[in-house]
């Protein structure tokens, strides 16, 4: 088969031709059909995005159909379209331990272990490739996704997933006012269409690319957009403006930031007894006052990736239209040229995006 490997990190992602990757106990052998390359990804060859085990074959996540099961799996079955997260979680409910397979990325603190090493070592390869065998775990049936108008949109699902488990951490409800940081990225996209299909009775999208925004805007009247191009001081006034007052719930969705001031920005448009869910790429300390966050009684939390369940249901809200995916605008680049594909992700914002269909 063919397939974007890494040799090593700041090497050039690069099309191969390897072995076809053998299915093992636990695994599903996946043929692949759309998988998103998000607009970080040469940035992460790069190694701007942490570690990652190589030699390896690159890609998280995708829609694919699966070819064949493991004897011993009982998730999915041969012929199904599914949803593959990528996302592996050792299991042990006391001190869990959670990677990203083919990408950067462990949960917890963030720092490797053994059983982490363990973890990548014996599932190293990723979806960047015609086939992919997978641990059953990391796979999410889709019934009815066989029949979706245009299956390179649901290689969306992924974001919108991790999306959505942030909006359910942040215990959203109809009605409630919503301040999306870093909304003219991806993930900030996702959450915005997230925030809206729960009934938001406002969302204030605020990034930095114009036009995203005003993509944002056009989606729903519900929709205002902030472009942050100030201080900190002068963002939140700009947000509660925006808002008309004060926010229920801010999700911080923003990339890597040269400093803290747009997300404490959003920590400042936070009602009393409002919620803060920390979604994104910020790589700063922030700066939270306590006495503030005693006072105000703020909930802030964090969230990275999701559950089976709330992918689950994510599918089903874009089977329902309840999330409206006409929006996505999607570029579909085929396995022969990675650089290319690098550099198109690479200028890709918001409801955009570049999906491989090998």
């Amino acid at each position: 088969m063919h397939a974007w490997t890494l040799d090593s990190i700041g090497s050039p992602l690069v099309v191969e031709e390897v072995a076809d990757p053998a299915l093992r106990s636990g695994g599903v052998s996946l043929r692949m059909r759309a998988v998103q390359v998000p607009a970080y990804t040469r940035v992460l060859v790069e190694g701007g995005r942490g570690s990652i085990a190589t030699p390896t074959v690159l890609g998280i996540g995708g829609i694919a159909t699966v070819e064949q099961v493991a004897d011993d799996v009982t998730t999915v079955r041969r012929g199904e379209t599914v949803l593959c997260t990528g996302f592996l979680r050792s299991g042990r409910v006391a001190e869990p331990e959670e990677v990203l397979l083919g990408w950067t990325g462990i949960g917890g603190r963030g720092t490797t272990t053994d059983t982490t090493d363990r973890m990548r070592r014996l599932w190293r390869n990723g979806t960047f490739a015609e086939r992919a065998v997978v641990p059953a775990s990391t796979v999410v049936a889709l019934p009815g996704a066989d029949a979706y108008a245009d299956p390179t949109k649901l290689a969306f699902l992924p974001w919108l997933s991790v999306a959505a488990g942030a909006v359910e951490r942040s215990e959203m409800t109809a009605g409630d006012r919503v301040v999306v940081l870093g909304a003219s990225g991806q993930m900030g996209g996702a959450a915005v269409l997230l925030a809206l299909a729960r009934g938001a009775s406002r969302v204030v999208a605020v990034g930095r690319d114009a036009g995203s925004l005003d993509r944002l805007e056009a989606l729903d009247p519900r929709v205002r957009a902030v472009r942050s191009v100030s201080t900190r001081g002068d963002d939140a006034a700009a947000i509660g403006a925006a808002v008309d007052g004060e926010a229920d719930v801010v999700i911080d969705a923003l990339g890597p930031t040269p400093t803290p001031g747009l997300t404490m920005a959003g920590f400042d448009s936070v009602r009393a007894d409002g919620t803060m869910v920390l979604l994104g790429g910020v790589r700063q300390t922030l700066p939270i006052p306590y006495g503030e966050l005693m006072r105000r009684r703020i909930t802030l939390r964090g969230s990275w990736m999701c559950s089976e369940e709330t992918a689950f249901r994510v599918w089903r809200q874009v089977q329902a239209g309840v999330i409206d995916l006409r929006s996505l605008g999607v570029v579909t680049v085929d396995i022969d040229e990675p650089a290319a594909a690098l550099a198109q992700a690479e200028r890709t914002r918001g409801l955009s995006i570049v999906v491989l269909t090998p």
